[in-house]
C-alpha cells in the first residue's frame, strides 16, 4: 500500500512556462499529436492526445498522479518518484532550446530509452510521466532509436497551476488499470453459472418473445437466451467459461444464434425435431435441421468449443503429486463477422451429455466500439451445420458423409459483396479406428469447383492436460487427453477455416461437402460435426 500523506494545494510561485514538444516516428513528423507540457518549480501537467489521462508531476513530494473519469467516477494512482524506472547517468551532453542537457539511458519493458534532461532551468517536468528525472527539465527522449518525442518550443504561460487531488479518490495501478480497460467496451452478460446437463424428464420451458429470461431446451442440453445488441460499429468477442459439475467426460460444445423471424430450430424446440426440414442421404436416413432452405434457416454456429475431462469436479478425485489441474476453461473468441446488425438477437449454448450433473457455463459478449471500422452493415447466412444439438431429441449424427455428400443450393443477391464462407469441422467416432483419431480429407465443392481441400489434426492436444483430471491414463505414459485429434482438443475452441469466395456471382449456387468418412465397426460409428456460414458486406 502507499503510505498516503497529507496534501496541501500547490500553487505557482513563480511564472509557469508552456512547452510544445513535436513527434516523430522514424524521422517523419507526426502531425497533430504534439504532447503539451505546463510547468513551474514545483507542478507539471501533461496534456497527451493519445490518451484521456491526465497526468501531475509533483517536484516538492516527488509524486507523479495519473488521473482519469473511469464509469462516471474519478480515480487517482500516486506513484512516487524512487519507484520509477531507474536511469544510467551518462556523460553525454546536447543543446536543446538553448539549454544544455545531459542525456540518461533507460531499459523498460525491453525498449531501449534515451533522455536528455536539463537541470539550467528552474521549471521542472517531462512529456512522458514515466522518464522523470526528479530535479530536471526533460526536453527530449527516444525510444529504440525511431521514435522521437523533442521540445520545439517554450513559451510564457498565464495557466495557473494547481494540485487538486483528493486522496479518496487513490486506487493502486493493477485496479486502475483494469477500470480503465473495462471502462472502453461493453459487456453483455448472457449465463452465469448455468447448468447443462441431462434432464430425463420435464426440465422444458416453453419458447415466447421474451428479453433476458434463460429457457432450457433438448432435455437440458442447450442454454437459450435473447439479448440486446448494442448500437455502433465495432468488433465482438465471445467470453464462454465451462467446468464440469459431475459428468467426467469430454464435450461437444456449440454456441450459436437463431435467427429472429423464419422457421428455425426456434420450431424444433416447441414442436419436435421431426418439425424441421430434413436432409436425406442415399440410404433413406434423416438428417434434421442440418440445410438452410428457402423456408428453413439453421443454426448460425459463432464458437465451437469441446468442454474437457471433468476441470473442476474431479480435480480432488483425481490428485496427482505435479499435477496441479485448472479450475475451469475459458474461451474467448472474435466473431464479428457473424452478428447480425440487428438490435436483438437469439443466441444459446449447447453441450451434449447424458450426465445428471453435467457442466456449467458463463457467457459474456463483448463490444469494442471502433469508429473508424468500415460503415458497411454486415452480412451472414448459415448454409449447413451437422451439429446435432437437439441429440437427447434424437436428432440425427453428422454421419451422413459415409454414403453421400451433404448438398446445399443458396443465392447470392446484387446487394451482397466480398463473400467469404467460414467453415468449422470436427471428426468424431472415439474408438482406435474412427474417425477422431484418423485423419481423413475434407473437400468443398462450390458449382462442382473444388474451393478446399484439407485434413484437419490436431497435434497439439498434450498442452492442455492439466485442463482433464478425469482423462484416463494409458500403461505407456500417455493420457487420453493427449492423444492428436480430427481438429479439436479437450478443453479447447476449434476455430472457422476462412475461405474467400471473390469469384462467386450473383445468382443461384450449389455446394457440396465431402469427407473420407471411416466405415462402421459394429454399433460403433463415425460422424462429422461441420458448420458453414456465408459472410459478406451488404452494398
Amino acid at each position: 500500500m502507499f503510505n498516503f500523506f497529507a496534501l496541501s494545494q500547490l500553487s505557482a510561485q513563480n511564472n509557469s512556462k508552456f512547452i510544445e514538444f513535436d513527434i516523430y516516428e522514424n524521422g517523419k513528423k507526426l502531425e497533430n499529436t504534439s504532447i503539451k507540457l505546463y510547468s513551474n518549480n514545483e507542478i507539471a501537467k501533461i496534456i497527451n492526445p493519445s490518451t484521456t489521462d491526465l497526468f501531475s508531476l509533483n517536484y516538492k513530494d516527488k509524486f507523479v498522479y495519473k488521473t482519469a473519469i473511469l464509469l462516471n467516477k474519478s480515480y487517482t494512482v500516486p506513484t512516487p518518484f524512487d519507484s520509477m524506472p531507474k536511469p544510467e547517468l551518462t556523460n553525454i551532453k546536447d543543446t536543446i532550446l538553448g539549454y544544455i542537457c545531459t542525456k540518461y539511458n533507460y531499459t523498460y519493458f525491453s525498449n531501449k530509452v534515451e533522455v536528455w534532461s536539463t537541470t539550467a532551468s528552474p521549471f521542472k517536468g517531462s512529456p512522458s510521466s514515466t522518464f522523470v528525472v526528479p530535479n530536471g527539465l526533460v526536453l527530449k527522449y527516444i525510444v529504440n532509436g525511431n521514435r522521437t518525442v523533442i521540445a520545439k518550443n517554450i513559451s510564457d504561460s498565464a495557466e495557473k497551476l494547481e494540485l487538486n487531488i483528493n486522496k479518496d479518490d487513490f486506487v493502486d495501478n493493477p485496479t486502475f488499470l483494469s477500470l480503465q480497460i473495462n471502462s472502453r467496451f461493453t459487456t453483455i452478460p448472457i449465463f452465469k453459472n448455468e447448468q447443462i446437463n441431462f434432464r430425463n424428464s420435464g426440465g422444458e420451458t416453453y419458447y415466447f418473445d421474451s428479453i433476458s429470461q434463460v429457457f432450457h431446451y433438448s432435455k437440458g442440453n442447450i442454454l437459450l437466451k435473447k439479448i440486446s445488441l448494442p448500437k455502433g460499429k465495432g468488433y465482438y468477442f465471445l467470453n464462454l467459461k465451462t467446468w464440469s459439475n459431475g459428468d467426467a467426460y469430454d464435450r461437444v460444445g456449440s454456441v450459436f444464434t437463431i435467427p429472429n423471424s423464419g422457421k428455425s430450430m426456434l420450431d424444433a424446440f416447441k414442436l419436435g425435431i421431426d418439425s424441421i426440414p430434413y436432409f436425406l442421404d442415399n440410404h433413406q436416413e434423416k438428417y434434421q435441421g442440418v440445410a438452410s432452405k428457402e423456408n428453413f434457416i439453421t443454426t448460425n454456429e459463432l464458437m465451437r468449443f469441446f468442454t474437457p475431462f471433468g476441470v473442476g469436479f474431479f480435480n480432488n478425485l483425481r490428485k496427482i503429486k505435479g499435477y496441479n489441474w485448472g479450475d475451469s476453461v475459458i474461451c474467448r473468441q472474435e466473431v464479428t463477422a457473424l452478428i447480425p446488425d440487428e438490435n436483438e438477437m437469439w443466441i444459446g449454448v449447447y453441450i451434449g451429455n447424458y450426465d445428471n450433473g453435467g457442466h456449467k457455463v458463463s457467457l459474456d459478449l463483448q463490444f469494442y466500439p471502433d469508429n473508424d471500422l468500415s460503415s458497411k452493415k454486415k452480412w451472414s447466412y448459415p448454409i449447413f451445420n451437422t451439429v446435432n444439438i437437439m441429440e437427447a431429441m434424437n436428432q440425427n449424427y453428422g454421419k451422413m458423409f459415409l454414403n453421400d455428400t451433404l448438398e446445399v443450393d443458396f443465392n447470392i443477391s446484387d446487394t451482397i459483396a466480398n463473400v467469404e464462407l467460414l467453415y468449422t469441422t470436427t471428426g468424431h467416432g472415439g474408438w482406435e479406428n474412427g474417425d477422431e483419431f484418423v485423419p481423413k480429407s475434407n473437400q468443398i465443392w462450390i458449382d462442382n469447383s473444388l474451393v478446399f481441400q484439407h485434413t484437419p489434426w490436431r497435434t497439439d492436444c498434450g498442452s492442455y492436460r492439466l485442463n482433464n483430471p478425469a482423462s484416463g491414463n494409458f500403461p505407456n505414459g500417455l493420457s487420453s487427453s493427449d492423444l492428436s485429434r480430427s481438429n479439436w482438443c479437450p478443453g479447447t475452441v476449434t476455430p472457422p477455416f476462412r475461405i474467400p469466395l471473390k469469384d462467386l456471382k450473383i445468382g443461384n449456387h450449389n455446394i457440396k461437402i465431402v469427407i473420407d468418412q471411416g466405415k462402421n465397426e459394429g454399433t460403433s460409428f463415425s460422424h462429422w460435426c461441420v458448420s458453414g456460414v456465408l459472410v459478406g458486406d451488404k452494398k
